[in-house]
């Protein structure tokens, strides 16, 4: 009659049990790595499986709440965390269905407009170089994509219709 076995905490040496004749057991390896099985009390033998399910305890305390990151890496693992946060399948559709409404608002757009938001959003290049590229003034460009943006949100909320 065994009792079941259970996970041990790697710091646990023995191991318990009892016998058919009811008798307590406790084995372990001895100093020369000889398996060792000894009859102990049932006091001794309620103390030590008191302790294993202490230790079991602990282990799955351990597994439902502390993260199991070498510590070296923590900083990195949880800094991509935070960048490559997992996505449920409905952000994932919301985010698609609002890149392919953008892209289609911004193709609405007239060529100029166009080709500004691109350079500017999209380029990352600042009003006064979008400027000196088309020949004309940075408050030129600046009221430009000023209406560009304004005629983006009107095409964007008439697909929300």
């Amino acid at each position: 009659m065994n009792i079941p076995r259970r996970r041990k905490s790697k710091d646990n040496p023995y191991t318990l049990g009892v016998n058919n004749e009811g008798k307590y057991l406790v084995s372990f390896k001895n100093a020369n790595n000889y398996k060792v099985c000894i009859e102990v009390s049932y006091l001794i033998y309620k103390t030590l499986n008191e302790f294993e399910l202490k230790d079991l305890s602990q282990l799955n305390e351990f597994d439902r709440h502390i993260e199991h990151l070498d510590l070296m890496e923590n900083d990195e693992i949880l800094y991509k965390r935070i960048i490559k946060k997992e996505l449920s399948i409905e952000e994932i559709v919301n985010i698609k269905i609002s890149k392919e409404n953008l892209i289609y608002a911004i193709n609405k757009l007239s060529i100029n407009q166009k080709t500004r938001i691109m350079k500017y959003y999209f380029d990352g290049k600042t009003e006064s170089d979008i400027a000196l590229e088309e020949n004309v003034t940075q408050q030129s460009v600046h009221i430009g994509l000023k209406r560009a943006i304004k005629k983006l949100r009107e095409i964007l909320k008439s697909l929300e219709k």
